[in-house]
């Protein structure tokens, strides 16, 4: 299983915009991706609802997991959008 932990660049956190970004980025990259608080139990990260349901504020830690094939490159990818706030999926990391 591949993770990345990651603190939330958005200082809004994981709201609304933010979530709806990360949210599309997920479903591009292709790659079956969970979230979760640092505590906290996964949720699929292409679900707005679960994301949403999440509550993550700003700089706060998140993990990032799959254990799906190109796992490696997507989980950078996302992490990278989270960490800086990022309005789009980079297109390298």
């Amino acid at each position: 299983m591949a993770e990345r932990r990651v603190n939330v660049g958005w200082a809004e956190g994981l709201h609304a915009r933010p979530a709806s970004i990360f949210v599309r980025a997920t479903t591009a990259s292709g790659v079956p991706v969970t979230i979760a608080k640092a505590d906290g139990n996964p949720v699929n990260a292409a679900s707005m609802l679960a994301v949403l349901g999440l509550g993550a504020q700003g700089g706060e830690e998140i993990v990032l997991a799959s254990d799906a094939e190109g796992a490696e490159i997507a989980l950078d990818r996302l992490a990278k959008l989270v960490a800086e706030g990022l309005e789009e999926l980079p297109e390298t990391v």
